[in-house]
């Protein structure tokens, strides 16, 4: 029991830092729907021809945003965390597009 006691303190666990699920998964729902909402205001509000072009640009610089929200929130790296949430969401996207286009799906 004490080296149970030794290592959640080493860790730094204590009444604090508890998790809070109910926070986390609000939080989470929340950066969803934010997340999902950036990219049909670039459908509804941008012309036709080209829109893949803008919703692609658009959607990979809200993406860098949402990445320094994230940084901020989290007391990360700026930078780091911008780059690796839009080089993982562009990665993505990409994959997505070239399942649709194997499977002739497009929309």
């Amino acid at each position: 029991m004490l080296w149970a006691l030794i290592y959640v303190t080493k860790l730094g666990i204590n009444e604090i830092s508890e998790a809070r699920p109910t926070q986390a998964a609000l939080a989470s729902g929340a950066a969803f729907i934010v997340g999902g909402l950036m990219p049909i205001l670039v459908v509804l509000l941008f012309p036709f021809a080209g829109l893949a072009y803008w919703l692609y640009g658009l959607t990979t610089f809200f993406l860098m945003v949402l990445g320094i929200f994230a940084a901020k929130t989290g007391g990360s790296k700026v930078w780091k965390s911008m780059l690796r949430i839009a080089v993982w969401g562009s990665i993505a996207m990409g994959l997505s597009a070239g399942v649709g286009y194997l499977f002739g799906v497009n929309v």
